[in-house]
């Protein structure tokens, strides 16, 4: 018996230099991905909260009030989101400050909840902390922003070809969501990053260490935004969304927005009443 025990207890040590190895191994050639600038992907498991729920059929829109009672807000709230945007009203607004850094790109092709948030079939690019948008005396996080095709908002029944939300939250886990809106045009250089290292396998996330993402050079150089109160987008659609749709769109080219249709296409809700709501503007300051 003794014997025996002494025999096992070798085993288990060889077994755990053999792990050492591996786990040493593997971060080295994490080191070594980093070092020949290549990206590093990771799995991401799909994690989905509640029951499937998608854009079109027997779990669209129109149904996704009815498939959970955590989203019943998806088909009997009355400040859903998007909205068509077409009386405005000029108001004095609290003050609205975005301060970005450039971070490296994380971007993932998937249909998962992040940080609380479920983007539902998207392109994204998450952020772990230092990017913050203040309004008032109020600051929110940026946790991540992803795109729909086409626009959620329309504006005076307009779709625009693409939209960016760039998703933020408060300490006191509030929401604050600017909205870009992206038209076909001229080739824009500032997101050739993202496209060059678009994620093909959904649940798959890349993190490219040495790729940096400035996401200033992502807005429109005309501040001025409509602002509303409303939900996010997808289940649970939960209300009390601060919206900053920004006036101005920017633009991309048709190769680029080809690009992104190609993984993503058709993942846009349906405008939702105003109920009474009105759509304020006021300009949102961006510094570097």
């Amino acid at each position: 018996m003794l014997a025996g025990t002494r025999t096992m207890k070798r085993n288990l040590v060889l077994v755990g230099v053999m792990l050492a190895a591996a786990v040493s191994c593997h971060k080295q050639a994490d080191t070594d991905h980093a070092a020949a600038g290549q990206p590093k992907t990771e799995t991401v498991a799909a994690a989905h909260e509640g029951p499937h729920w998608s854009y079109e059929g027997d779990a669209g829109p129109a149904s996704w009030g009815t498939l959970s009672p955590d989203w019943l807000p998806c088909g009997d709230g009355k400040s859903q989101s998007p909205i068509d945007i077409d009386q405005t009203v000029r108001a004095d607004l609290p003050e609205m400050r975005a301060t970005y850094q450039p971070v490296s790109l994380k971007i993932i092709h998937s249909a998962h909840v992040a940080d609380g948030i479920n983007n539902g079939h998207t392109i994204q690019i998450s952020y772990s902390d230092g990017d913050m948008l203040t309004i008032g005396r109020e600051q929110f996080q940026l946790v991540q922003y992803h795109f729909h095709i086409p626009s959620e908002h329309t504006v005076r029944g307009q779709h625009h070809a693409m939209e960016m939300h760039l998703v933020h939250k408060s300490e006191a886990d509030s929401l604050a969501v600017i909205g870009v809106f992206i038209d076909e045009g001229a080739h824009n250089a500032a997101f050739d990053p993202i496209l060059s290292n678009l994620p093909a396998t959904k649940g798959a996330e890349t993190h490219v260490e040495n790729v940096m993402i400035d996401v200033n050079q992502l807005l429109p150089s005309n501040s001025e935004s409509y602002r509303y109160d409303g939900s996010l987008t997808t289940p649970p659609c939960s209300e009390g969304v601060k919206w900053i749709v920004m006036t101005t769109p920017i633009q991309m080219s048709a190769e680029q927005i080809a690009a992104f249709r190609a993984l993503i296409n058709g993942n846009s809700r349906p405008v939702q009443p105003l109920n009474g709501r009105v759509v304020e503007t006021d300009k949102i300051a961006t510094s570097p």
